[in-house]
């Protein structure tokens, strides 16, 4: 039967042909999804059209209108839907008139067993209670006539509409509370096994409230995917209605083979990440469009009084190369150039998560049409961009986000498609398998303290589960993928294979420590031929707390951790306690002829020597014009006679030009009996800069020795920048750990210094340094390594005879360092 044959059978035998009509097009296997609802919002109005005209007849009514309002005012129309209707008059006809004319409209919905919300109001009653109400004016924005006085309905929906936008200051904030307390109340329905698809946050009145923000011409959603996300909501609930009978909105467990089935689908779980993924579309529309109302609305409070014609230019702030903070979103400069910067993408949202900012949505589409693929194996800059994103905190998740809404994330990680928006059926897990790497990453940056390698532990918590959505173990299946995807990122062979093992075992810390009996020395030794070394091990203990704390509230507790250090300890005595072979900076290689060579001129000028060499990043194959390609990376070698302070005064030199210190060694050189036999320091340093072009090896020299001779203040210079740049700061950092490493060197004390990396950072540790200097300190060399957002640096210092210090003298040093940098 045609959908005219319907609404014609309709029309001709009232209810009960109403009623077998509907019946046949919701069984209708043909028609589904948008089409079968609109049939149905169709049907419904031609038959409540013939049932208000027999009404208005009989009771003498003449101006009034049947108003269908909400779900069915949008045409959304499920099977069990509600009929949400107003009858509106002018109020002229006699009031018993009209409560008939209401009763002849009601009673034969009920009648059908049809749910209905209804009102008799006049337009200035609708007005009033929209204006009381917030839910009634929601609903009287979709307003729709169904049948009557077309003019009484169009003069209401103006009345509401104008009322909405010039109550928009007022009302949309009450709109968002109204959304977060129903969050809050229902939770995320990407998150939850049996999600309320209209209710939970990302569901359908989600989308509702983001057409009623665009109503206020105030702000509009990113439109990309969003009617699909609604649309695959409706059809899901379209067809948990017909499953079940019943007028439900939650999915429930029991139910949703059967809803899969209805819709076609392979099984429960592909429904499921079906609806997530939509919910997430919702979810992230919503965060980005509550947020330009925020934006909007605080603007308009703060708006100065200037003459109309002259406009304000938005404030922007340098954050990194490429990139500005504006309107508190992180956004790209106007110099941007992301076809010829591949690494700007991660640059970009490394710094909007380290600022703790927004990715402004307008830029994520931007590098996602404009920037090219990435070179495989990534490039390092792309390497610790990345780590830096990660090592963020909770900063980097809405980050991410943004990211995956614009399909970045798959891009960057094609494996990453097979677990995003996975559910996990189990009760202990809170989030879905992507989320929950993600949340472990989070939970892993604030154990970065904890580890040598805080890179391979950020990696090896958002890769631990990449093997779910395959065959097999997933802890076996993933560290394979997981030593790809190491590769892929640019990690060595040796970095990839560690990542590989955590993965591999990153159950087995909790799974021992829980089942089996610790004092069996099988058990330890089972654990320690697993890991290997020590390294490992304390990788491997940080993994296992960050993807418990990550999963749920019943996956860690105080009890559990015990058991897993009680165990951690163990395996360390049995791997060996000093673990020196896992530390970095063990012997001094020889110098090369280039650090004799400055060495020697530093010395025979009394002054220091700098030498530049341009490290570019490897870039896209694409990038065909290397004319384009400035060099973002240098190796500056820094030569001059031994004294005091040179440390603190070439790191504070290089953070007043804003240069990022990626990796620099310190070293003394001793230069053969032919050539003096003096001695020189010689400081290898690879750095970029943050933002702007690199400055001049003569300026740098300049200052330098400005700084030297006590003619340049570099502490208050660098304040002065410092606040006359003021940055937004992102969450907070785990806190620097400076510890004295035992027997990390027979010929030296090791302080370690892990922190998070900071302009200045190296000249306040360097400044610590030669206090104890005062005290018969001499440091040796230095290692210093700069791992995405992380600094852990190693300093090898003696005594002013070579030897290394003594206990004591080693603690105060490393308390000094600790109150430099707390």
């Amino acid at each position: 039967m045609s959908r005219t044959e319907v609404i014609t059978e309709a029309e001709d035998s009232g209810p009960s042909g109403y009623a077998a009509a509907r019946l046949l097009l919701l069984n209708d296997k043909e028609q589904f999804g948008p089409p079968r609802r609109a049939a149905l919002a169709a049907l419904t109005d031609q038959w409540l059209s013939a049932l208000f005209a027999t009404a208005c007849q009989a009771t003498g009514v003449r101006s009034a209108a049947l108003v269908a309002t909400g779900g069915y005012g949008r045409g959304e129309l499920s099977p069990r839907s509600d009929l949400d209707l107003l009858l509106l008059h002018d109020g002229s006809a006699d009031p018993g008139a009209v409560a008939a004319l209401a009763d002849r409209l009601w009673y034969p919905v009920w009648d059908l067993g049809l749910a209905l919300d209804h009102s008799v109001r006049t337009p200035a009653q609708a007005l009033k209670t929209a204006r009381q109400e917030l839910k009634v004016q929601l609903g009287l924005l979709d307003a729709r006539p169904v049948a009557g006085d077309l003019g009484l309905v169009a003069t209401l929906r103006t009345a509401v509409l104008a009322d909405w936008r010039n109550q928009a200051p007022v009302r949309l904030p009450a709109l968002q509370e109204l959304c977060r307390e129903r969050a809050e109340r229902q939770g995320e329905l990407r998150y939850l096994i049996e999600p309320d698809l209209k209710e939970a946050r990302g569901g359908l009145r989600d989308g509702t409230a983001l057409r009623a923000i665009a109503a206020s011409w105030l702000a509009d959603a990113p439109r990309q995917g969003l009617d699909h996300a609604r649309r695959t909501l409706l059809d899901t609930r379209d067809a948990l209605h017909l499953t079940t009978g019943r007028a439900t909105d939650r999915l429930a467990l029991q139910e949703q083979d059967q809803v899969a089935t209805a819709q076609g689908l392979l099984d429960a779980d592909t429904l499921l990440r079906q609806v997530y993924e939509a919910a997430q579309t919702i979810s992230y529309a919503s965060d980005v469009t509550w947020r330009e109302v925020r934006r909007v609305l605080s603007a308009r409070t703060a708006r100065p009084r200037l003459r109309p014609w002259r406009r304000a230019e938005p404030e922007r702030t340098p954050l990194v190369e490429g990139v500005v903070e504006q309107h508190g979103e992180a956004v790209l400069a106007r110099t941007a150039r992301p076809e010829r910067d591949p690494v700007l993408l991660l640059r970009a949202a490394a710094a909007a998560a380290q600022a703790g900012l927004p990715l402004s949505p307008h830029a994520a589409r931007r590098l996602a049409i404009g920037c090219p693929p990435l070179p495989v194996p990534w490039p390092a800059e792309a390497r610790e961009e990345f780590i830096t994103l990660l090592g963020a905190g909770g900063s980097s998740v809405p980050v991410w986000e943004a990211l995956d809404a614009e399909g970045l994330v798959t891009r960057l990680l094609p494996d990453w498609e097979r677990v995003r928006c996975r559910p996990q059926r189990n009760a202990v897990h809170t989030w879905t398998v992507d989320r929950h790497l993600v949340e472990s990453a989070v939970r892993a940056s604030a154990l970065t303290r904890r580890v040598g390698r805080p890179d391979l532990l950020l990696i090896a918590a958002l890769l631990h589960d990449i093997g779910k959505g395959w065959p097999g173990d997933h802890s076996t299946v993933g560290a394979t993928i997981a030593r790809d995807m190491a590769a892929r990122i640019g990690f060595d062979q040796a970095d990839a294979e560690i990542v590989a093992t955590l993965v591999r075992h990153h159950l087995l810390l909790i799974q021992t420590a829980t089942r089996r009996d610790l004092d069996d020395p099988a058990t330890v030794l089972s654990v320690a031929e697993a890991v290997g070394s020590t390294t490992v091990l304390e990788l491997l203990h940080a993994l296992t707390e960050a993807d418990a704390l990550a999963t749920g509230p019943a996956a860690w507790s105080t009890w559990r951790g015990s058991l897993v250090a009680d165990l951690v300890g163990r395996v360390a005595t049995a791997l060996g306690a000093d673990g020196g072979s896992d530390r970095l900076g063990q012997g001094q290689p020889a110098p090369t002829a280039t650090q004799e060579r400055l060495a020697a001129q530093a010395l025979h000028t009394e002054g220091p020597v700098l030498s530049l060499r341009t490290q570019p990043e490897t870039v896209s194959p694409d990038l065909t014009d290397s004319t384009e390609a400035e060099p973002v990376g240098v190796e500056l070698l820094i030569a001059l006679p031994e004294r005091p302070g040179v440390l603190p005064a070439v790191a504070g030199v290089l953070a007043l030009h804003r240069l990022t210190v990626r990796a620099a060694e310190l070293r003394t050189v001793e230069l053969p009996a032919q050539m003096g036999g003096q001695i020189a320091l010689v400081l290898d340093w690879r750095v970029a800069a943050a933002y702007g072009s690199l400055p001049q090896e003569a300026r740098l020299r300049a200052d330098l020795v400005r700084v030297l001779d006590g003619t340049l203040d570099i502490g208050s210079r660098l304040a002065e920048r410092e606040a006359a740049y003021p940055r937004r700061r992102g969450v907070q950092a785990p806190p620097p750990r400076v510890t004295v490493a035992p027997a990390a060197s027979h010929h030296a004390t090791v302080i370690e210094v892990r922190a998070q990396d900071a302009p200045g950072l190296l000249h306040r540790i360097g400044l610590a340094l030669d206090e104890g200097g005062a005290r018969g300190v001499r440091v040796r060399s230095a290692h210093v390594s700069t791992l995405g957002a992380n600094a852990v640096d190693a300093f090898y210092v003696t005594d002013l005879e070579g030897r290394p210090l003594a206990a004591q003298v080693a603690a105060d040093l490393a308390r000094s360092v600790q109150r430099a940098l707390d």
